[in-house]
C-alpha cells in the first residue's frame, strides 16, 4: 500500500515505541501514587513535560498532557471562556477551522450565549490580520486561528495575528496539531498563549495531546475529579503515552529540516504533475505557503469519494475533502470558504505524504490518477467531451 494520508494519522515511529513499552510493563506505576514505582512514573511524566517545554520555549508548568488535539482545542476554548465570562462574551475565530474548535464554538454560542466572529479568509485560505483587528470589541475574550489548515495545508500568519493580540491584551489560542511535526513551535516568536498538539500527526501513538497555556492566562478546567496537571486536567496520568508524546514530538523538530526539505521536493513533483496530466484540476491552498507534505485538489465534474474508492483499488491511500453527513453529501466548509463552488469542492482529494514515502510512491499516483480521473469525469454529462 502507498500511504498518502499522514494528514489523518500517521504510523508510531519504532523508536516512539521503544521509549513507550517500559511504561506499560515493569514500570507501570501511577504517577500520583507516592512508593517508588509511582515515583519512577512521576518522573517520566515530568521529563516528558520538561522536553515538550523546551520545545515550545515554554515552562514546565506551562504543559498540560491531555487525551488528543480535540481536547485540548476543547479546553482552551471552553476554559478561558468560561474563566472570563466577568469580562466578556466575543470570540474570534475563521471560518476554515477544524470542527475541534468550530463546532465547539458554534455549541459556546447555542447552548451559552457568546457572540463569535467567524473572519473570512482569502482564496488560499490565508486569515489577514487586518481582519483580526477590526473584529477586536471590548467584549473580546478570545482570539483562535488555527497554525495550518488540515485540509489545504494553507499556513496562516500567527506571528501577525499575535502581535495584534498582545496589543490588546487578548489570550490567543492556535490549534497547531497539523503543524506539530513540521513548523516552528515557539511560542514567544508566534505571540500565543495556548497551542494544541496532537501525538498521531507526528508519528506518536493515538489518545494524547498537549495544551500549552501561558502562564496568567485564565482556564477553568473542564475535566474535574482529581489533582492531575495541577488541578487543571483531572484524571490517571497516561504515562507510556505521554512518554511517546514528547518523544514523537522531540525526534519530530530534530529532523525536521531534513524531512520537510525531502517532502516538500516529493510535494512539488505530485503537485506538477497532477495540474500538468489530470484534466479539469486546480490545487487548492497556497501555492507556497502551505505544509512540506501537503498537496491538495479539487477536480469538476467528479466526486473525490468516487477517487478515493479507485485509488484504494490501486493500492493507494488518500481522503477528499468532501464530507457526507447522514447521507446528505455536504461540501467542505474549509473549500467553500475558499469561494470555491459547492459542486466543484464535492470533488476534492488531499494527498499528505510522509517520511517513509518515496518518488517511486509519487511517480506511481501521477501513473493511475489522470486515468481514474478522466474515467469518472466520463462519466458525468455535465463534462465537456
Amino acid at each position: 500500500m502507498i500511504y498518502l494520508d499522514h494528514a489523518a494519522t500517521t504510523p508510531v515511529d519504532p523508536r516512539v515505541m521503544e521509549a513507550m513499552l517500559p511504561y506499560w510493563t515493569e514500570k507501570y506505576g501511577n504517577a500520583s501514587s507516592i512508593y517508588a514505582l509511582g515515583r519512577e512514573a512521576r518522573r517520566a511524566v515530568e521529563k516528558a513535560r520538561q522536553t515538550v517545554a523546551d520545545i515550545l520555549h515554554a515552562q514546565p508548568e506551562e504543559i498540560i498532557f491531555t487525551s488528543c488535539g480535540t481536547e485540548s482545542d476543547n479546553m482552551a476554548i471552553r476554559g478561558v471562556a468560561w474563566a472570563s465570562r466577568d469580562k466578556g462574551n466575543h470570540i474570534i475565530t475563521s471560518s476554515i477551522e477544524h470542527h475541534a474548535v468550530g463546532h465547539t464554538c458554534a455549541q459556546m454560542a447555542r447552548e451559552f450565549g457568546y457572540e463569535i466572529t467567524y473572519l473570512p479568509v482569502d482564496r488560499y485560505g490565508v486569515v489577514d490580520p487586518a481582519d483580526v483587528a477590526a473584529a477586536i470589541t471590548e467584549r473580546t475574550i478570545l482570539i483562535s486561528i488555527m497554525y495550518a489548515n488540515n485540509e489545504v495545508g494553507t499556513i496562516e500568519p500567527l506571528a501577525e495575528i499575535g502581535a495584534v493580540a498582545r496589543r490588546h491584551g487578548i489570550p490567543f489560542h492556535t490549534d497547531a496539531v497539523q503543524a506539530g511535526g513540521s513548523l516552528d513551535l515557539d511560542v514567544d516568536r508566534l505571540g500565543v498563549d495556548l497551542l494544541s498538539l496532537s501525538a498521531h500527526k507526528l508519528y506518536g501513538p493515538k489518545g494524547v495531546g498537549v495544551l500549552y497555556v501561558r502562564r496568567g492566562t485564565p482556564l477553568l478546567p473542564i475535566v474535574t475529579g482529581g489533582s492531575q496537571e495541577q488541578g487543571r486536567r483531572a484524571g490517571t496520568e497516561n504515562v507510556p503515552y505521554i512518554v511517546g508524546m514528547a518523544t514523537a514530538l522531540r525526534l519530530a523538530q530534530e529532523e525536521m529540516a531534513t524531512t520537510n526539505q525531502r517532502l516538500a521536493a516529493l510535494r512539488d513533483r505530485l503537485i506538477a504533475g497532477v495540474l500538468a496530466s489530470v484534466p479539469h484540476a486546480a490545487l487548492t491552498g497556497h501555492p507556497t505557503h502551505r505544509l512540506a507534505n501537503n498537496a491538495s485538489f479539487v477536480f469538476d465534474y467528479i466526486e473525490g469519494e468516487a477517487i478515493l474508492l479507485q485509488l484504494d483499488l490501486q493500492g493507494i491511500a488518500a481522503s477528499s475533502g468532501s464530507a457526507c453527513t447522514t447521507g446528505e453529501p455536504e461540501p467542505s466548509h474549509v473549500l467553500t470558504a475558499l469561494g470555491i463552488p459547492p459542486a466543484r469542492a464535492h470533488g476534492a482529494l488531499r494527498l499528505s505524504l510522509g517520511k517513509d514515502n518515496t518518488r517511486d510512491d509519487v511517480d506511481r499516483v501521477l501513473a493511475v490518477l489522470p486515468g481514474i480521473v478522466e474515467k469518472l469525469q466520463a462519466m458525468s454529462p455535465l463534462c465537456p467531451r
